[in-house]
């Protein structure tokens, strides 16, 4: 199991091992800046009402999962009051994935149906090519689509719609 190529991660998602290219540097560089637009108001607080953890590619543990490793995720600190000194166990409240031509397809068909199983609330989907966020709310195990925003909007998304998110930040910069 630890046969793993240099720029492979690896995932056990309900018992079955899954290998995925390492995201490239500019699809991370959109779940930083989302990580940070999210991070300040929500997880510290500042300009925001705080409540939550905001964590960029945690390392999760959870039933038949040992490692699950969404691109953000967030649990709400009524929940989880304090994070662990070692593995995280407890299942987060939001995932995001940042959606590259080489994970789109396990993200969508794989992790999504995953997700869901283990009742994470909310889903967003970033799509840095074609500069689309879509979020889904999880009701009756079941996603429904809440929208999908783009370009240079700034919309207000569940779970953290008490701010508005410019998008634009996080699209990949143009090849001019």
């Amino acid at each position: 199991m630890d046969d793993l190529r240099p720029n492979e991660r690896r995932e056990v998602l309900d018992g079955v091992v899954y290998t995925q290219p390492h995201p490239w540097p500019a699809y991370m560089r959109t779940a930083t800046v989302l990580g940070g637009h999210l991070s300040c108001p929500f997880d510290s607080g500042w300009r925001g009402p705080g409540g939550w953890w905001i964590l960029v590619g945690p390392g999760i543990e959870l039933p038949d999962s040992p490692e699950v490793v969404p691109d953000l995720a967030g649990w709400r600190r009524e929940r989880l009051p304090r994070l662990p000194e070692e593995d995280l166990t407890v299942t987060p409240d939001w995932v995001c994935e940042i959606l590259t031509p080489n994970t789109r397809n396990y993200d969508q068909r794989i992790k999504k149906p995953f997700y869901a199983k283990h009742g994470i609330t909310w889903l967003w989907l970033v799509d840095p090519e074609a500069h689309v966020l879509t979020a889904h709310r999880l009701r009756n195990g079941r996603w429904h689509e809440l929208g999908a925003w783009g370009d240079d909007e700034c919309p207000c998304i569940e779970p953290f719609d008490a701010i508005e998110l410019p998008l634009s930040d996080l699209w990949l910069p143009s090849e001019d």
